[in-house]
């Protein structure tokens, strides 16, 4: 008697990448299901109909499931959506903090909430088009650092394509998600993805990608907030410079970021660029570029994958630099960042301390560290704010 085959339901954006996921998933012998949630507040839908938030992006997944022979559902997510991502992008900038929905997204919805669905349509994985390897079962936390059970687990790795790899966006997934996570696309590149989408004769072969946060038309999060808040919920407050001298008065705390220069005040003869902000005061302190420089913080929600050895809160991991109970790693520090060494300490209470080997411009509270070894992913964490400065 044959074997039943693996249910897996792929998540399907309407776009080339997760398209080809679900012909690559057919032909390694799943049984896919496809699924588009609309997440869309229904204030964002006019504007935003070319987005994964939008209509055209269920009709470009139906017409693609229809041509791969694969049945496509609609699950509404929108409310889910609204609360656990919309909700915590607005709170972290009121909180002087530049928030990642994307790894919100992924945590708490794609592979949080959507398994409900997975498992009652009898699905065994969830699938997506990132671009990452989740290789499982292949690792057990004593390959490391001789710490910890034995029982196999899921790895996360970069994606072979350096320019795509969305491994970043994929950290704070746990075991059990990662364990029923396929991400079918990470050992290939985009120009075989599109060159497989023409050879199937799909439409959405040179769909372009999103380069914006999908519930934000036109990437311009201040007019989103100003929609989503309102004028009243801006922090207004003052603008200072690092010697604590008043420059101007702003109109919301919310509408600025660590390493912005657009929009401040004029006057000075150098770039001048904000440097801190603190919720406290809502005020807004700027500086040159070099207080822009840092080579130590911390992350505090860290998410330890078990290939890092860490196995509680409060264990230091044991590597080279035992007096200080940390180990050398790559951190990245937001997505586009291409990785730096560094020095990682495992602290209590779900925290860790990154120092920079070579010091970095724009090390944003809010923004997510990723830490890795190689190619494999150890864990990551949300930076923290470092303490306000002394204002003379």
């Amino acid at each position: 008697m044959s074997r039943k085959k693996q249910r897996v339901l792929l998540g399907m954006s309407g776009g080339v990448d997760s398209s080809v996921a679900g012909y690559l998933l057919r032909e390694q012998g799943y049984d896919v299901i496809g699924v588009t949630m609309k997440v869309w507040p229904q204030d964002c839908i006019s504007r935003a109909e070319d987005k994964c938030c939008g209509p055209q992006a269920i009709a470009d997944a139906r017409g693609v499931a229809h041509s791969l022979g694969i049945p496509h559902y609609v699950v509404d997510e929108a409310d889910q959506f609204d609360r656990l991502v919309i909700d915590y992008f607005s709170s972290e900038y009121q909180a002087g903090r530049t928030p990642n929905p994307c790894v919100m997204c992924n945590e708490k919805i794609k592979f949080g909430n959507l398994w409900s669905k997975a498992a009652a349509l009898g699905c065994d994985y969830i699938a997506t088009g990132h671009y990452a390897i989740i290789e499982h079962g292949v690792g057990t936390p004593s390959s490391r650092r001789g710490e910890g059970a034995a029982a196999p687990y899921a790895v996360l790795r970069k994606g072979i394509d350096p320019r795509k790899d969305q491994s970043y966006f994929l950290f704070s997934l746990r075991q059990p998600q990662l364990r029923r996570a396929l991400t079918p696309l990470g050992k290939m590149t985009k120009p075989q993805i599109r060159e497989i989408a023409h050879s199937l004769g799909l439409k959405v072969a040179d769909k372009l990608d999103s380069q914006e946060i999908c519930f934000v038309p036109g990437n311009d999060y201040k007019a989103f907030l100003r929609s989503h808040l309102g004028e009243n919920e801006f922090h207004r407050g003052e603008i200072y410079d690092v010697d604590g001298n008043f420059v101007a008065e702003h109109g919301g705390i919310e509408l600025f970021t660590i390493g912005q220069r657009k929009g401040l005040p004029g006057g000075s003869l150098r770039p001048r660029y904000v440097v801190d902000l603190d919720p406290e005061t809502n005020r807004v302190i700027i500086g040159d570029a070099e207080n822009l420089v840092c080579d130590e913080f911390e992350i505090d929600r860290v998410n330890w994958h078990p290939a890092a050895g860490v196995t509680d809160p409060g264990y230091n991991a044991v590597a080279a630099d035992v007096d200080r109970g940390s180990f050398k790693a790559t951190v990245k520090i937001r997505y586009s960042h291409p990785g730096t060494p560094a020095s990682v300490t495992p602290l209590e209470n779900n925290r860790a301390r990154i120092h920079l080997h070579e010091p970095q411009r724009a090390v944003t509270p809010g923004q997510a560290a990723v830490i890795y070894d190689s190619d494999m992913v150890l864990g990551g964490g949300w930076i923290c704010r470092r303490a306000a400065p002394v204002l003379a």
